[in-house]
């Protein structure tokens, strides 16, 4: 039997063994993933991105994490003893794990949140990124509904301490394909920093499909991060997609330092006058990393401001892709969108696709994008080196330059240090 037949199997036995208000939500999405099976090549979204490839072996599917021990701790971003941290094992919410601090932070499982006080959130916004994302990937993690979370932040509520989710894949016992959810709501005035990151166990291989979507409310404010620095057995598929339904802010920054196949899917939607919204991105990959940043900006009503920069750094046989799409609706009159992405090459066999794109269909905007692939500054590299610096310590302090700009969009204090690390120990600084 294939992964698969093995796969859609699972997903039916779960919507059989789970009735509850979800359930539809299940069908109709395993109905979509039959139809829209996995992306191959010939997908244009997927076309330098093999991801049918990582279901040629078998899985466990099960949704059972009671092997929760003290192995995630390991995985614990800086200053969490003061942070909310909501802790996902293979794929499904622990809640004995995970710790809220904050008063005025919601976290329920999405199965009660949909029966109760938040259900007619759930019912209008789960679901959302599925219009944006018409392949089988995003469909199929719908289909597991089981372990999802929804976080709301209350009205009028700034949450002091950060929001940290882990999402931990245990492959002690063999090969995991995890699928974690999210239902994030920030009403109005509110607001809230999120922080996400990735970590895995055992050597077996690992596969998570992950989405998170998050509806952002009148005056509301969002930061939001995501780290990933997972193992060369680790493949990802992460879906990030934001809703701005009122007047709201919005800045994401997304770093990429480690894994075997990363696809990051990231979507700002705005569907309110005067939104805004900063999309920055790092990439900095080596060995046989693969890195897939895919980009959209809805740009539905007039008014609205949106910023999005992306770097890359690619070194080994590493590859990485950028695709970035702006759309400017028919009433979106007087926005202003602006898209760029960079990137260096280390090596003659790495390798980048990048592909910014704007579909403008009003006629009072300003837009513009754009992108660049070169090497390594010579000019700089020989100023430094006439000065008594060493090869290997100019390579590092001119890639560390190219990536501040993206390390100071990283406005909490003790993350962005956390993450400069991370760079200095790749560059050996």
């Amino acid at each position: 039997m294939s992964t698969i037949t093995t796969i859609k199997d699972k997903a039916q036995q779960l919507g059989a063994a789970t009735q509850d208000a979800l359930q539809p939500v299940r069908a109709a999405a395993l109905a979509a993933f039959d139809q829209l099976g996995v992306p191959a090549v010939k997908h244009e979204e997927w076309k330098y991105t093999r991801i049918s490839q990582l279901f040629n072996q078998p899985y466990q599917l099960g949704v059972d994490h009671s092997n929760a021990d003290a192995a995630w701790q390991a995985f614990r971003l800086p200053e969490y003893e003061t942070a909310n941290e909501l802790v996902f094992i293979n794929g499904v919410y622990n809640a004995a794990a995970s710790t809220v601090r904050s008063a005025g932070l919601v976290v329920l499982p999405l199965e009660e949140a949909a029966k109760g006080e938040y259900a007619q959130i759930v019912s209008k916004h789960l679901g959302h990124s599925g219009k944006y994302l018409k392949d089988g990937i995003n469909a199929l993690n719908a289909s597991f509904l089981v372990g999802a979370v929804f976080i709301g932040v209350n009205r009028s509520t700034e949450i002091e301490h950060p929001v940290y989710i882990y999402n931990i894949t245990d492959g002690r016992a063999g090969n995991v394909f995890a699928q974690p959810r999210t239902l994030v709501h920030v009403a109005a005035n509110a607001g809230v920093v999120l922080v996400e990151t990735y970590g895995s166990i055992g050597v077996a291989d690992h596969f998570t499909n992950q989405v998170m979507e998050v509806v952002v409310e009148q005056d509301a404010r969002v930061e939001y991060y995501k780290v990933q620095n997972d193992s060369n057995r680790s493949s990802l598929v992460s879906t990030t997609h934001f809703r701005q339904v009122g007047k709201s802010y919005v800045h994401a920054v997304t770093i990429s330092l480690n894994g075997a196949m990363v696809r990051n899917n990231l979507n700002m939607v705005m569907e309110a006058e005067h939104c805004d919204s900063n999309m920055f991105g790092l990439y900095f990959t080596s060995d046989s990393c693969h890195v897939d940043n895919h980009t959209i900006v809805d740009n539905a009503k007039p008014h609205c401001l949106s910023n999005e920069y992306y770097k890359g750094i690619l070194d080994g046989s590493s590859t990485g892709v950028f695709n970035g799409k702006i759309f400017v609706q028919q009433d979106a009159q007087k926005i202003n969108a602006f898209q760029s992405n960079k990137n260096i090459l280390l090596s003659d066999n790495a390798n980048v696709y990048t592909k910014p794109q704007l579909e403008i269909f009003a006629d009072d905007v300003k837009c513009s994008h754009g992108c660049t692939v070169g090497r390594l500054d010579e000019e700089g590299l020989f100023y430094l080196r006439s000065r008594g610096v060493t090869e290997a310590s100019a390579k590092s302090l001119l890639l560390h330059a190219f990536a501040v700009d993206i390390l100071d969009q990283i406005r909490h204090d003790a993350l962005r240090f956390y993450v400069d690390q991370l760079i200095s120990e790749r560059l050996g600084a």
